[in-house]
């Protein structure tokens, strides 16, 4: 029964995909944000969205964390409506900092990118490939529907350009051989991982997984941070930062921990500038039953 209601979703999908993909990209971008802010605050996860971001940023008013929420499903409706259009996308979004990134791979040594759900986070590897002919793979938790999953795979890896690697024992294998032969990848590591080690996320213990660190260190390659912002309705930015050191100035690696918590920092700072852009429905914190009434001047409902 699951197949056939996986197969059921698939094909009422097609066509709004289809629809997406014939309109010029700004409308599509512009008719699926109507539609996030329409359908996004019915929808009973709109509330868990809510008591993340009250959870990760208090003091806000009830205007204010409205407006977030509203701003984060147009920009999920966007993201959604711009795969199709990915390619043309990617090629006019502005690239900043691309040699922090280019340069040790001039080296050919491989680079760890990291990142999180931001602004459209699936135009980093395709402006990166479209501009400058870099290859970046990246590791995908695909969707529960294998059909939808068969879907976005293909506007992802531009026509087999780009892999997409599974969040499994085959993917980490592939990944590996990927900074073995001396190329890229990209993970993001908002998401919340059933193993791992617990770190702390706007000042809440969330599960981490400390791979993207121990791969820098046992390749010794660089650990980028990578940031894509929506800089207007289909305007982009991807800024590449300095590498975070993996390694102590006497050439020992850092505490793993130490990493992360760097890592974090960076991610919490580009979320507390564009609150709306990050995908506040991640169930990412250990515990959140922690109570958040505090959070707003006024009571939400």
């Amino acid at each position: 029964m699951k197949q056939i209601r996986y197969l059921i979703q698939f094909i009422a999908l097609l066509p709004i995909m289809g629809l997406f993909a014939i309109l010029p990209a700004a409308t599509a971008s512009n008719l699926g944000g109507w539609l996030g802010r329409i359908v996004g605050p019915k929808l009973g996860a709109n509330k868990k969205a809510l008591r993340h971001l009250q959870m990760a940023l208090p003091g806000k008013t009830d205007d204010a964390y409205a407006a977030i929420i509203t701003g984060m499903w147009d920009n999920l409706g966007r993201t959604f409506a711009e795969y199709p259009h990915i390619k043309t996308l990617a090629r006019k979004t502005e690239i900043v900092g691309a040699d922090n990134l280019l340069t040790p791979l001039d080296d050919e040594k491989p680079a760890i990118m990291f990142s999180a759900h931001l602004g459209n986070w699936e135009l980093q590897p395709p402006s990166m490939l479209t501009q400058h002919g870099q290859r970046v793979d990246t590791i995908v938790r695909a969707p529960n529907n294998p059909y939808v999953g068969w879907l976005l795979k293909r506007f992802r890896e531009m026509g087999g350009r780009i892999a997409t690697l599974p969040k499994s024992k085959q993917g980490t294998r592939q990944l590996v051989q990927t900074l073995k032969d001396g190329r890229p990848i990209g993970i993001l590591i908002d998401q919340k991982y059933n193993e791992g080690i617990a770190m702390p996320f706007f000042g809440h213990p969330a599960m981490t997984s400390p791979a993207f660190v121990q791969l820098a260190q046992k390749f010794k390659c660089p650990l980028i941070p990578s940031r894509l912002e929506r800089t207007d309705r289909t305007s982009f930015r991807l800024t590449f930062y300095p590498a975070l050191p993996v390694f102590d100035e006497d050439g020992n690696p850092r505490k793993v921990e130490d990493v992360i918590t760097d890592a974090h920092a960076m991610i919490e700072q580009w979320i507390t500038e564009r609150p709306d852009q990050w995908i506040w429905l991640h169930r990412r914190w250990i515990d959140e039953s922690r109570d958040v009434t505090h959070a707003g001047t006024d009571s939400i409902n």
